[in-house]
């Protein structure tokens, strides 16, 4: 199948195991055409996942690494599990032992007792057989409910599921016969797939929140190219919030080398990342080196040119520092030497040669500032450092990114400072940076920038700390406020245990933080 723009589709249908020969016999009956007949029966649920199929479906192992194989630990506590519930049932009267339905409907998880269907899952090699109860899968899935009671239902004894894995198959059915919901980084994805397939849209939704909590610079570019496959807008928005905002970090992060080709070509031409452009071009290398491995290609300059295609042309190398294009990308020797050239007229030529390359910079993102203190002052006795830390503790109710913190300098003419920069949750370093910032006597706030962007949770204190070395005389801030909205995101404050020179939500330093949102 080919969709609109000549790309390759895989549509994996879901057509509810159903034998040959009833297929065949439905598709007698439509032609017949007997209104009367299907009228009389509830309409059957079909679901079609579409795929791309050059994107390969990650695993939730590949994405979140962990020590054990999880697959195999989550089945055996299921194991585990279906023991004890069969020894619960050895009572003659276990249903009295609970008093609610849905605890009587938890025993018969994973439970042979009155199963009448069973479900071989997973590969073949490492299948497992698991019970089921037609009667709740139906209550708990429109899927299974056409399968067991729809239109075209057939009494199979043995259904065979080989696209879904087995702890995924069982957190499922958790969920159905618990109420619970069981999710852990191992299963996840293959969990979510499980319940998109099934149509168990508050499993799926739950499992899409999981994801997002786990979001990071590490996994967002993966994330991204499944959220896609998924059809998860939400989920792709907050990968590209991450991957704007900590752009260097996912682009050479392990998992950028895993995303598909399309993914790939999606970020070369985004316009908002925030990162040098020979970031992006190495970035693109460490990506085609890795595609021709799993093209079984040897990683010479020309295969790694040929597996990046069109793609090349995304990156935006005249808009390069010309020390990074010549000492990078020209010597890289992915380019032509006629590109080459080109590229050295356009940097010096005033008569400027055409390029396939993109020559206008990204649009980056822009920086916003969150000012605590409603003025600032001086007096004789000035504001005293001596090597002491001031500190602030924060809280957002929408994940930003921290970028760095607007300080103060001199009262008293220029002056240059020296500040070592922390930001902390729960004793834990999330990031710092020592530099050097000069003040040229003003009132106003100065910047000084974190390595990379920090990414901040809501609803959860951080702890913003500065160390300033230089002139004492110094501007503060005053009239301080608790909570501070900044466009969509609102800030508060509290006093830190931390500040050892004074500084707290009514006046002192750190008047500003920087962030992306």
């Amino acid at each position: 199948m080919v969709d609109a723009k000549g790309r390759n589709m895989k549509c994996l249908t879901f057509f509810l195991m159903l034998p040959e020969s009833v297929k065949s016999k439905s598709s007698k009956s439509s032609k017949k055409g007997n209104p009367s007949s299907s009228s009389k029966l509830p309409p059957v649920c079909y679901e079609i996942i579409t795929l791309r199929s050059k994107k390969k479906k990650k695993m939730s192992g590949d994405i979140f690494p962990t020590k054990k194989p999880a697959s195999t630990t989550t089945v055996q506590q299921y194991q585990q599990q279906n023991l004890n519930n069969n020894n619960t049932i050895q009572n003659c009267n276990w249903q009295g032992l609970y008093s609610t339905i849905r605890e009587r409907n938890s025993v018969m998880f994973n439970n042979e007792l009155m199963a009448d269907v069973h479900f071989v899952v997973g590969q073949h090699g490492r299948t497992q057989r698991l019970p089921g109860h037609r009667y709740v899968l139906a209550v708990g899935s429109s899927v299974f409910h056409a399968m067991f009671y729809g239109e075209l239902a057939e009494n199979q004894d043995e259904i065979h599921i080989p696209d879904v894995e087995p702890a995924a198959f069982l957190a499922m059915l958790k969920y159905i016969y618990c109420d619970e919901i069981d999710l852990s980084a191992d299963t996840v994805l293959a969990t979510l797939y499980a319940a998109k397939k099934y149509i168990v849209p508050h499993l799926a939704r739950a499992c899409v929140n999981f994801l997002e909590t786990s979001l990071s610079a590490k996994n967002a570019c993966v994330l991204l190219s499944q959220s896609c496959l998924f059809e998860e807008p939400e989920l792709t928005q907050r990968c590209w919030e991450v991957i704007d905002a900590q752009a260097e970090l996912a682009l050479r992060s392990e998992g950028f080398c895993d995303i598909d080709a399309q993914t790939l070509e999606s970020i070369l031409q985004r316009e908002t990342l925030n990162t040098k452009e020979i970031v992006v071009f190495e970035a693109a290398l460490s990506w085609a080196e890795a595609e021709c491995q799993r093209k079984e290609l040897t990683s010479s300059t020309d295969n790694k040119r040929k597996v990046l295609g069109q793609a090349m042309y995304l990156i935006r190398i005249p808009t390069m520092a010309l020390d990074d294009f010549a000492n990078g990308a020209a010597q890289s020797g992915v380019l032509t030497l006629n590109e080459t050239n080109d590229i050295f007229l356009w940097y010096t030529a005033s008569n400027k040669p055409e390029l396939q390359f993109a020559s206008q910079p990204r649009k980056g993102l822009s920086p916003q500032r969150c000012h605590r203190f409603q003025s600032c002052a001086y007096r004789s006795n000035q504001w005293r450092y001596r090597g002491r830390c001031d500190s602030i503790q924060f809280a957002v109710d929408k994940r930003v990114f921290i970028a760095g913190f607007g300080l103060y300098g001199s009262s008293c003419g220029s002056a240059e400072y020296s500040a070592k920069i922390e930001l902390k949750r729960q004793g834990v370093l999330l990031g710092q940076n020592l530099s050097k910032y000069f003040s040229d006597g003003s009132s106003n706030t100065f910047p000084v920038w974190f390595e990379y962007p920090v990414q901040i949770e809501p609803d959860t204190f951080y702890t913003a700390s500065v160390v300033l070395d230089g002139n004492e005389l110094s501007y503060f801030g005053q009239e301080g406020m608790t909570e501070v909205q900044c466009g969509k995101v609102t800030f508060q404050f509290q006093c830190s245990s931390d500040s050892t020179n004074g500084t707290g939500v009514q006046g002192g330093q750190i008047p500003e933080l920087i962030f992306y949102a």
